[in-house]
């Protein structure tokens, strides 16, 4: 039922209900478990990647200070949602106010753009070490990294900043029900009084066209740095497809859902909702895994430090 109080631009609706993921009381016990297994699991899982990148120094280049920092990202990004998701499922009534509503879907779309930005650095690096490798540290120079980041972190505040202006001057008077586990863009104008057919260009062409054209760049890019190893190894794509294939998979988990919301925004069905668990729980729980499995350097520095911790215990 909507809230007769003051909200966000003299909004009259100061709650808004979160439906979020239904189910038995079985079935929500069973996903409160494993969405908490998977949280911990993203925090302990990014959070030492991000201490094994500042602790060994064999790990102190360009591509694991990206990583580093995509981690720190990962960490971020489900810390907006997956806590709250998890209350909500142990409570019957998922209420959130207007203003932590509008607060979430502006860290999301911030880390998001981060993400996106990072996710091109990253492609970029992997571009100058596997088709420039006698120029690459100049290519990647720790300014060119920090201004990677620095580029991130500005792209996303502009990208959520240029959207959320938008929300601002609409008027909310109810409903007050959004059917997800989170706030967004898409969801929350629709319940706006006035007619919000008309912000659907403006969240397509906004989050829709730079999900879109990142996602084709990166895959143009990931084409590119094939064709040059095959051109130059004699038809050998073995070491370009183990050095892109985590990559590859992280890029595919990432932007499946955000194509699928935001290209075609106004969802109809609920689908949109079950399709985010993947940014928001799984692939950051996976991104630890898929660069500790595929990549040597990082399994040699977990050795060193094992052994380093053996060797403190022993003296």
């Amino acid at each position: 039922m909507p809230q007769s109080m003051d909200g966000l631009n003299g909004s009259m609706v100061s709650k808004l209900v979160l439906l979020g993921l239904s189910g038995s009381w079985e079935t929500k016990a069973i996903l409160t478990v494993m969405f908490s297994l998977l949280y911990l699991g993203i925090i302990l899982g990014n959070l030492f990647i991000v201490f094994l990148v500042i602790a060994d120094s064999h790990l102190h280049s360009p591509m694991y200070f990206l990583l580093a920092n995509l981690s720190l990202i990962d960490v971020g990004l489900s810390s907006t949602t997956v806590p709250k998701m998890i209350l909500d499922l142990l409570n019957e009534y998922k209420a959130i106010s207007f203003q932590s509503c509008m607060a979430q879907i502006c860290f999301i779309h911030i880390i998001g753009g981060v993400e996106m930005v990072l996710l091109i650095a990253m492609a970029f690096d992997r571009y100058a070490a596997i088709c420039k490798p006698l120029h690459y540290l100049n290519i990647m120079s720790p300014k060119r990294c920090i201004l990677f980041v620095v580029i991130g972190w500005v792209t996303g505040v502009i990208h959520a900043m240029s959207q959320f202006s938008f929300v601002m001057n609409l008027s909310f008077c109810g409903p007050n029900t959004i059917d997800s586990f989170y706030c967004d863009f898409p969801r929350v104008i629709q319940l706006a009084c006035s007619d919000a057919d008309k912000f659907e260009f403006v969240v397509a062409a906004n989050s829709g066209f730079m999900s879109l054209i990142t996602f084709f760049l990166l895959l143009l890019s990931y084409a590119f740095i094939l064709v040059t190893v095959w051109k130059r190894s004699s038809g050998d794509l073995s070491k370009a497809l183990v050095t892109l294939s985590a990559h590859i998979t992280v890029v595919v988990l990432f932007f499946t859902p955000c194509m699928f919301l935001y290209v075609w925004p106004f969802p109809t069905s609920s689908v949109d909702k079950y399709l985010f668990i993947a940014d928001f729980a799984l692939t950051p729980v996976l991104n630890p895994i898929i660069y500790t499995l595929r990549n040597k350097d990082i399994q040699i520095a977990i050795k060193r430090l094992s052994k380093q911790k053996n060797y403190v215990r022993f003296c």
